[in-house]
């Protein structure tokens, strides 16, 4: 516990500055982290970051990451994700045939859902920085108090597992108190920092920012699990690796785009 206090405190005075920069630093940043937990992925997996598979889905993300619709070469070249995404797969099937299947289609797949899981979960966190820095604060904060209701709510009153295949400690009782620390913290949050006109909406999508990061994490603890790993990585003592911090973040921030609360 006292590993990951220090941690997480380190990790504070190093990330929030950046935060409040926003600009070249924060994506930087976010290019950085991005690409960690992409190898951490890619690890699970036991496929070599350094490979040809690791390296195309290393470009692809980074394209990904780009905070433009589109990327233009040389003035006449306009490549969409959607197109690069496509000329990924193309080259990453055609890779199966010259390899003769010791690089299979399942591989494709995973590297492919990996970029995009990844790749667009820290594109949105560049966007919502874009769009103001309250809204980042707005989204972390929310996902911290669901993290810190889960687990004291659940050690109080757990009694009934909420996903035991997956996440043995958690429980119903854990994932409720989340959901009400989270709203309780949104209102203290909206009456010192107004992120929305209603106050009704903003508990609202307390709701779901506690919900769907909570479904962040355990789709995370089903990766680990699935490849038998205890942590995504070992960046951060105490903590894990990237993924391992950010699943919620990365689920979260996509949704608060889709749903138009940030815009």
């Amino acid at each position: 516990m006292k590993q990951r206090v220090v941690t997480a405190i380190v990790f504070g005075i190093l990330l929030i500055p950046v935060i409040f920069l926003g600009e070249m630093p924060f994506k930087i940043l976010i290019y950085g982290f991005a690409t960690i937990g992409l190898v951490e992925l890619l690890r699970m997996r036991k496929i070599s970051p350094t490979s040809f598979p690791g390296t195309i889905s290393l470009i692809l993300l980074w394209v990904l990451l780009v905070p433009l619709p589109s990327l233009i070469f040389f003035d006449w070249l306009d490549v969409t994700k959607s197109e690069a995404t496509l000329l990924a797969v193309i080259v990453l099937l055609a890779y199966t045939v010259l390899v003769k299947n010791k690089f299979t289609f399942d591989d494709v797949g995973f590297l492919i859902l990996s970029c995009i899981y990844v790749g667009m979960g820290f594109y949105y966190l560049i966007l919502t920085r874009e769009a103001g820095v309250e809204y980042v604060f707005f989204a972390l904060f929310l996902i911290w108090a669901t993290d810190t209701g889960a687990f004291f709510f659940g050690k109080a009153f757990g009694r009934h597992k909420l996903w035991p295949l997956i996440s043995p400690k958690k429980t119903i009782e854990g994932a409720i108190g989340g959901i009400l620390l989270a709203c309780g913290v949104a209102a203290i949050f909206q009456w010192i920092t107004p992120v929305h006109s209603s106050w009704f909406i903003v508990i609202g999508v307390a709701v779901v920012i506690s919900i769907f990061g909570q479904v962040g994490d355990l789709v995370e603890s089903a990766f680990k699990r699935h490849y038998s790993v205890k942590d995504s990585g070992r960046l951060l003592p105490g903590h894990g690796g990237v993924l391992d911090r950010f699943d919620s973040l990365i689920f979260v921030l996509p949704i608060l785009h889709f749903i138009q609360f940030i815009s």
